[in-house]
């Protein structure tokens, strides 16, 4: 049977007592305090050795708050932790995300490749910060200025699958030419996000197609779709929409919605063509 995940993020940014913290955020706490106590460290001591608030550190040791990599770096050196911390960074930064993200990013992470089609915005991916940052600033009901850091920060840590070497993983983006035309953030900032569409294009595991608004109607007409490959060779579909996420992995299901994906990339501009598209739009700005 085929598995399906619905979450809701009604509220994302909108963190609860403390038992609905997330348990990496504790867990990363407890250590952090584990490996200070065998040091022989007070809070104030650990604060002065890596260059952060004593305020800060309770936060994280409490749960309270997610470490930074930088945080997690420097805690390793001062406190040996012989690379226990490190680990734990990933789930520490996926804790960030949206509640209703947190499944999808588990298989995005284990996987060797993905293909999606984007008709509304760029793809997180491939966003720029201020791009990034302008659209968490939209977000409504509105996000605390807290949520928004990190939600931001782990949008962005997301991105390093793109660089990725073991297991490399390749990349399809069929992105609609009216989300590349959406001023997010204004101008400037759309400007710098179509530069760096380029940049992403010309890595070798990553291709980028735009699908012309000239084409009315073509076979992604019904939304957003991702499309995942495992280390292990399974297979997932994914569908957003409006705060719910849909994870498939019935193989008739997920088969349909590849063969789906194949027609979308042939009903698309190539990935030259794309370029010079993106370039052309950038000039116009």
């Amino acid at each position: 049977m085929g598995r399906t995940t619905q979450r809701e993020c009604g509220t994302a940014g909108r963190r609860g007592p403390d038992k609905e913290r997330p348990a990496a955020w504790s867990a990363y706490g407890k250590l952090v305090r584990l490996f200070r106590e065998r040091a022989g460290l007070t809070q104030q001591a650990l604060a002065d050795a890596i260059g952060y608030s004593m305020e800060q550190v309770a936060s994280v040791e409490q749960g309270r708050r997610p470490a930074k990599a930088v945080f997690t770096e420097a805690a390793e050196r001062v406190l040996d932790a012989g690379g226990a911390l490190r680990v734990l960074q990933p789930d520490v930064d996926r804790a960030k995300l949206p509640l209703f993200f947190q499944d999808f990013a588990l298989l995005e992470a284990e996987a060797v490749s993905r293909f999606s089609y984007d008709p509304m915005l760029v793809p997180g991916l491939l966003q720029t910060e201020a791009y990034a940052r302008a659209l968490l600033e939209a977000h409504f009901p509105p996000l605390e200025e807290e949520a928004i850091e990190q939600h931001l920060t782990a949008r962005l840590a997301r991105q390093s699958l793109l660089t990725r070497k073991n297991p490399c993983v390749v990349f399809s983006f069929v992105l609609e030419e009216g989300a590349l035309r959406r001023a997010v953030g204004g101008n400037t900032v759309l400007a710098e996000q179509l530069a760096h569409l380029r940049e992403c294009s010309r890595r070798r595991n990553v291709e980028i197609q735009v699908m012309p608004t000239r084409r009315a109607a073509h076979s992604g007409v019904n939304g957003q779709i991702v499309l995942l490959e495992t280390v292990e060779r399974r297979q997932f579909v994914s569908i957003e929409a409006q705060g719910f996420v849909n994870i498939r992995s019935d193989r008739d299901e997920v088969s349909e919605f590849w063969l789906r994906y194949g027609m979308l990339r042939s009903q698309a501009l190539n990935t030259e063509e794309s370029a010079r598209l993106i370039e052309r739009m950038a000039g116009e700005l």
